[in-house]
């Protein structure tokens, strides 16, 4: 594992492309990206941890959740982060992934190996499993999750933690669902028909679900309208990234984030996609390899990027939703 400890000692990686002047307003021309650390699996699910001023990451099939700062670098967090049992054979990504702020104190986090969606307390670093069957039967391996104001989770359960994916003997569940887990603890099925759901999204009014499927034959963004009581209708292909996955640019549809604006920053072939809240591309930033997931994090305009096997950062002129 590489770590790079100060801001001069940076390397920096890949390259930003202009698709539209509007990029200038979020990502100044000559931005570069840099690398924090690498020498990781395939990291996953980063989240900033305001109180601590530390980012938290996922390594899913390395079964560890790691901590990183700008003055202490790189340390393992959590060991492991997701099955703890004696065989992990059954599982293809047996960690954590997805990660979210929580309740004060705690993320939010889907935990492949144990199959749940999950409340970790940081200072503990204990976990609390708070869903992990629908209808009596086991999800696959919750992936991403979004947190609502009313304390709503919504998550995909993509079959990607199980080793044969969907041919997987511990498969119960006739679908990849995307739900809806009520603070009362009830579970609702909101839609079973996507191939591989992946990341998961909230608008910063509610009113629209954002959904990732990484699926190679269908690599799209999904949107949902969303009403007062958290149920959706038909989605909608809100972007289609065939034409970059017919280029052989690495990646698929993943995690995503949006700015406080509704900017959409979401990962897929070739790096991150910056789209505007009508589904207008306008950037793309490209590490060269893919990328999985992002975050805004630090004073909240700066954006952190789960690379493959690094973990990289760039400034931007924007901010997160809820910095």
């Amino acid at each position: 594992m590489t770590l790079q400890t100060g801001s001069p000692a940076f390397t920096t990686v890949g390259r930003i492309h202009r698709e539209a002047p509007a990029l200038d307003a979020l990502i100044a021309p000559g931005t570069v990206i840099e690398t924090l650390a690498d020498g990781f699996i395939w990291t996953e699910g980063p989240v900033w941890i305001a109180e601590g001023d530390y980012l938290l990451f996922s390594d899913v099939p390395g079964n560890k959740m790691y901590r990183w700062s700008e003055q202490a670098g790189v340390s393992v967090f959590l060991d492991p982060s997701g099955y703890d049992g004696p065989d992990p054979s059954a599982f293809r990504e047996p960690g954590s992934n997805g990660l979210i702020r929580g309740p004060a104190g705690t993320i939010l986090m889907c935990d492949h190996g144990n199959r749940a969606v999950a409340s970790l307390d940081l200072a503990a670093r204990r976990k609390t499993f708070l869903a992990t069957h629908f209808e009596g039967k086991r999800f696959n391996s919750p992936n991403d999750l979004a947190l609502a104001s009313t304390g709503a989770i919504y998550f995909t359960d993509p079959p990607y933690g199980l080793e044969g994916l969907d041919a997987s003997p511990l498969k119960e569940q006739p679908h990849n669902g995307v739900y809806r887990l009520d603070p009362d603890g009830a579970v609702t099925l909101l839609d079973g028909s996507l191939s591989f759901p992946n990341g998961i999204l909230l608008s910063p009014d509610e009113r629209t679900l954002y959904v990732a499927v990484s699926d190679p034959d269908r690599p799209v963004w999904i949107s949902y309208s969303l009403d007062a009581a958290g149920a959706i209708s038909r989605g909608r292909i809100f972007a289609d990234s065939s034409p970059e996955v017919a280029l052989g640019l690495p990646g698929l549809p993943d995690g995503m984030t949006i700015d406080r604006h509704g900017n959409l920053f979401a990962t897929g072939p070739g790096g991150v996609h910056i789209m505007t809240p009508d589904g207008t591309r306008i950037g793309r930033i490209d590490t060269g390899q893919a990328i999985a997931n992002c975050t805004f994090g630090e004073d909240g305009s700066t954006l952190f990027l789960a690379s493959t096997g690094m973990i990289a950062r760039l400034p931007t002129l924007t901010s997160g939703l809820g910095s």
